[in-house]
């Protein structure tokens, strides 16, 4: 049995030892051997307080940086192209939408982080040790093909910055090319310490609040539409070009890569696991920073939304083209003379704003879109690392990471940006967005699988309402992406693009199947486990792999 005394929790038997279960209350927290990460190996210590206060500033502020590194992933170009498309497609109509999508995405990042603080080990590593290897290597596959497109995505945002910045001067591949270099400066900043790191990054979220905002300032949308849009779910009037583009905010702002994320950042603060207190104080510290990092980004987000809403939305190509002809804009070939809808993304976002607005609206664009590519480039090689060592147990050095995922990610885009125009570059966000929407599944599955097992999370297993809403939850997100992808599939107009596409279905729901299976037995439903397959605790794995190691 166990003793409690202090807050402090010692574990005699393990977990699921023969294949038997505990109960809740013969459980407490299990205490892990940290493996080392390739970053982070700094740990921020935590003030020590009056234990009668109930909420500290001092303590908050130590806990402060995590959820913002995260919530840059809520801010890659990818989110802001679907915010500016949201807005001249659909006006405010859609801002609960985005509004609906980041609270859902709070309350997964919530796991997430109580992953990391409660077994300090990160998503892909309880994975490692939780699935066998061939469902760990298909896992491991799927999160890297997502974090290989949103670093694409990032690329091709930096890339068009550059381009806007320089009136063209700089090409699309130059600026391709430079992100490379320009990420291998900004990924050793944390030699100087993990607080100037997370304070950089709060550096370049603010540049990116001050861009867009000046943007919202500049504009000057309606406010009373703005929340409207936002409190109020309806869309009046929408068709399928709008329930789409509904579709695509939610597949932006939830992205796979920043669940695995956001658990391995957490592990950055001195916890004493042992104690139940410090584990319950950390995981209300971190929420309550994740929020408030998400309601920032969220800001962000519906200024972008608002900017195009107000100006643009209901505005025909000629319309743009003969404004921009009046300003001597030399990119008016953009916008073809039809009554059609004016069609933007992030390079066309800049150039309208020029047009309507003035140069200055024009280059501020394009820092606030530098700024969001830069940080998210940071964050996604980061997630790439955690990901690669949680998986494979590997440990590859900072520049050999960067220049693995730097050239995958690259070579493609540098190869459009060379031998295409800035169109198809652009147009690329669409495939990678479908490309992230598909990998949703395998993060979203296995966070709720593992932090709903007594046997890892002892007393801070998801309670039924959270396995019942966060099922449900997962499940509508699910869904939603998967319409996007038919969506995008049926448009291709491709007999052999069907085919394959069919073929890869059958491969890909049975997998998605498989994990619900697992996740079902995890949640409580023993009558799955027709195969009398033994949960077995992480715990307990390591435990027998160091076994076998000696």
């Amino acid at each position: 049995m166990k003793t409690e005394g202090d807050g402090e929790f010692l574990e005699e038997n393990p977990p699921f030892q023969n294949g038997v279960t505990p109960t809740d209350s013969d459980v407490s927290p299990i205490q892990y051997e940290e493996p080392v990460s390739t970053y982070f190996e700094e740990k921020v210590p935590i003030p020590e307080d009056d234990v009668t206060k109930m909420f500290s500033f001092r303590k908050l502020w130590a806990f402060t940086g995590p959820g913002f590194l995260m919530s840059i992933a809520y801010l890659d170009p990818g989110n802001i192209e679907s915010d500016l498309q949201s807005g001249a497609k659909a006006g405010f109509k859609l801002l609960w939408v985005l509004l609906g999508a980041t609270i859902i995405g709070c309350l997964l990042q919530r796991l997430a982080a109580r992953l990391g603080v409660v077994t300090g080990m990160h998503l892909a590593e309880v994975c490692n040790k939780y699935y066998p290897t061939i469902p760990r290597i298909i896992l491991w596959l799927m999160v890297e093909l997502a974090i290989i497109g949103s670093d694409m995505q990032e690329v091709i945002g930096c890339a068009i910055a550059f381009n806007l910045l320089s009136v063209g001067r700089i090409p699309l591949w130059a600026g391709v090319l430079i992100t490379i270099i320009d990420t291998f400066v900004f990924l050793f900043l944390d030699k100087y310490g993990l607080r100037k790191l997370e304070a950089f990054f709060g550096f370049l979220i603010t540049v990116m609040g001050l861009s867009f905002g000046y943007e919202y300032v500049r504009v000057g949308p309606d406010q009373g539409e703005v929340l409207k849009g936002m409190f109020m779910p309806y869309c009046s009037g929408c068709g399928p070009v709008q329930l789409k583009q509904a579709v695509g905010i939610v597949g932006a702002v939830i992205m796979p890569h920043n669940i695995y994320l956001h658990s391995a950042l957490v592990k950055s603060r001195e916890i004493n696991r042992a104690n139940k207190k410090e584990v319950k104080e950390a995981n209300k510290y971190f929420f309550i920073e994740s929020s408030i990092a998400l309601f920032v980004s969220f800001l962000i987000n519906v200024f972008v939304v608002a900017v195009f809403a107000e100006a643009f939305y209901g505005k025909t190509n000629m319309q743009v083209s003969e404004t921009c002809n009046k300003t001597g804009s030399p990119h008016t070939d953009l916008f073809p003379l039809n009554n059609e809808t004016l069609e933007v993304d992030i390079y066309k976002g800049g150039i309208v704003l020029g047009c309507f607005f003035g140069p200055v609206a024009l280059y501020i664009w394009a820092i606030g879109i530098l700024a969001a590519g830069q940080s998210s480039t940071m964050t996604g090689t980061y997630s790439g690392q955690f990901v690669m060592e949680g998986f494979l147990n590997l440990r590859w050095s900072r520049f050999a990471r960067v220049l693995l995922t730097r050239s995958i990610a690259i070579l493609p885009t540098l190869l459009v940006a060379v031998f295409e125009d800035v169109q198809h570059l652009t147009g690329m966000n669409d495939f990678l967005n479908v490309l992230q929407s598909i990998q949703l599944p395998f993060a979203l599955i296995p966070i709720l699988t593992v932090t709903s097992m007594t046997s890892l999370m002892s007393d801070f297993a998801n309670g039924l309402v959270w396995k019942i809403g966060g099922g449900l939850l997962i499940l509508l997100v699910c869904a939603i992406n998967m319409y996007f992808v038919v969506v995008y599939v049926t448009a291709l107009n491709s007999t052999i693009l069907y085919v394959l596409s069919a073929f890869l279905s059958i491969a890909y729901l049975c997998f998605v199947i498989y994990l619900l299976w697992h996740c079902l037995i995890a949640l409580g439903v023993p009558r799955l486990n027709i195969c009398g397959w033994s949960q077995q605790s992480p715990s307990i794995l390591i435990e027998e792999q160091e076994e076998s190691d000696t």
